[in-house]
């Protein structure tokens, strides 16, 4: 909106038209999460109509009740899955945002030489999908002989180039080196420094990698890295439950809904601060 001191040039009629199609584009958006929440408390019979139906006409709490019923059939307890999930998430997400920050840092605010290549490096490896990284991975937990150990689900989580490459991102545009140097000449030591001013500076930045490391560990399975029933994760509990077939489809409604609620909560406690990453992505000292 083009400003000459305070007066706008955008009429009310245009003021009303952009809210509109903001509107529009927010309520596209989120129809997907109504459609999930909707389903979880819908009647089988329900969930089978054509054209499908956006609520639910009789909301019954039954795929809950069934999932309930169904969790108290297998084998562990349905709180050993839980727990599996919450360590693997809470290690991961944790180690990921202190890995990614302190090699961030060091990128970032100490010359080195090959410090350029390092990073290019870094940004070269976004190019790969961690399918291509499988084999490796389990060829190195092999020989490090945590094969079946929740350890071989973390260890290869904690390293991300794009936790990395945002953190440094945001080190240089919004922690200036003179700071930095006026607190080393005031007796701060490094890690001083690193907790008390830099993390503090860019807390909006490993807020939303918190936010994105929280959501792609927590549908995490392990693959074929556990073999033992209790050490497996809650989605892998889960995704056996909704494999019975058909008649499950709404115990699979219920489940989608309980893996959802986790990283929605997790983004709403720190949505101001992933705004506020990316309003601040463009700016420049």
């Amino acid at each position: 909106m083009s400003k000459i001191g305070s007066k706008s040039y955008r009429s009310v009629a245009g003021n009303i038209v952009v809210f509109l199609f903001l509107l529009l584009i927010a309520l596209f958006m989120v129809l997907p999460m109504v459609f999930i929440f909707s389903n979880a408390f819908k009647p089988l019979s329900e969930l089978f109509i054509f054209p499908p139906k956006l609520f639910p006409q009789n909301p019954t709490f039954d795929n809950f009740i069934n999932l309930s019923s169904l969790l108290g059939d297998s084998w562990l307890p349905f709180s050993r899955y839980v727990l599996n999930s919450v360590f693997i998430t809470v290690i991961g997400t944790a180690g990921n945002i202190i890995i990614s920050s302190m090699a961030a840092y060091i990128l970032s605010k100490k010359n080195f030489k090959g410090r350029n290549l390092l990073f290019q490096l870094v940004v070269l490896s976004l190019l790969f999908s961690s399918v291509v990284t499988a084999i490796p991975n389990y060829i190195i937990m092999t020989k490090l002989h945590l094969i079946n150990t929740l350890w071989a689900i973390i260890l290869p989580l904690l390293p991300s180039s794009i936790g990395l490459f945002l953190m440094k991102q945001f080190m240089d545009q919004m922690v200036p080196d003179t700071l930095l140097e006026a607190a080393a000449l005031d007796g701060a030591g490094e890690n001083r420094i690193f907790m008390q001013i830099v993390m503090p500076m860019v807390k909006p930045a490993w807020l939303t990698l918190l936010i994105f490391s929280f959501q792609g560990i927590w549908g995490t399975t392990g693959g074929v890295f556990i073999f033992d029933e209790n050490l497996k994760t809650l989605p892998t509990a889960l995704s056996n439950i909704v494999s019975g077939g058909i008649a499950r489809t709404g115990v699979s409604a219920a489940v989608s809904l309980i893996m959802i609620l986790p990283p929605i909560t997790v983004f709403l406690f720190s949505q101001s601060n992933v705004m506020q990453t990316m309003s601040s992505s463009g700016i420049k000292d």
